[in-house]
């Protein structure tokens, strides 16, 4: 009767895994949907912030806003599961990309060179893309070191992106954006790596199931159109 009972609170506790992770992969597929149309339909670069309120909403929206953008936190987070102590890389993203808004904010860049730097600042995003996508797609598991150095270096050049439209916001409301930007990405990276660590990503493998390879694939096929249109 004992066995009957834990057999029973197994199965429960793997449904309700199993529901959550349903959950998580729902909200990314919404997310990468609505980004889809926005990057389609167009989306004006200069915000109109006048408050905290819509502070806090661009800063929610902005992550998911650019297709590159969004898998590319997707793809960090995946690729983080294979990792025990992978919260770190996407933490560290997560941090890096608040310190690229802080840059471009006070304009840490070289004078007279903005125009192309911002140019630079999109090819880096999509060549990120591109290199998460490959290290998806390799058999086996990628350098913790190599990761977290990529991770930091594609948080850096989006939050000096996403910095773009915000420039001139007062205070208040420009400390809202940034937690509004900072929950977003969290949330997408966190919820990305719960659903790579239900498909069998971790250390105790250590070779990537296909399912990711095929989602490598798609990184990879999005950050070459974005990197083709940006050299065009």
């Amino acid at each position: 009767m004992f066995k009957t009972k834990l057999s029973e609170s197994r199965a429960s506790g793997e449904f309700y895994t199993s529901k959550l992770i349903h959950r998580h992969i729902g909200a990314i597929a919404a997310l990468i949907l609505i980004s889809l149309l926005s990057s389609l339909s167009g989306t004006p670069d200069d915000h109109t912030i006048s408050n905290c309120w819509e502070g806090f909403l661009w800063g929610l929206a902005d992550p998911v806003i650019s297709l590159n953008c969004l898998v590319g936190i997707v793809a960090i987070g995946l690729l983080s599961s294979v990792f025990v102590r992978g919260a770190v890389i996407a933490g560290c993203f997560v941090l890096a990309a608040v310190l690229g808004i802080v840059i471009h904010l006070f304009q840490l860049n070289f004078p007279g060179t903005e125009v192309a730097f911002a140019e630079s600042v999109g090819t880096a995003i999509a060549i990120s893309t591109i290199l998460f996508g490959t290290m998806l797609m390799m058999p086996n598991q990628p350098n913790f070191m190599v990761l977290a150095l990529v991770g930091i270096s594609a948080g850096l050049f989006q939050g000096y992106a996403d910095a773009e439209s915000i420039i001139g916001v007062g205070i208040m409301p420009l400390v809202a954006y940034i937690l509004g930007i900072t929950l977003t990405l969290f949330v997408v990276a966190m919820s990305a790596r719960e659903i790579g660590s239900a498909m069998g990503m971790g250390e105790i493998n250590r070779i990537l199931p296909l399912k990711m390879s095929i989602a490598g694939f798609a990184f990879c096929a999005i950050g070459i159109v974005f990197l083709s249109n940006l050299i065009i």
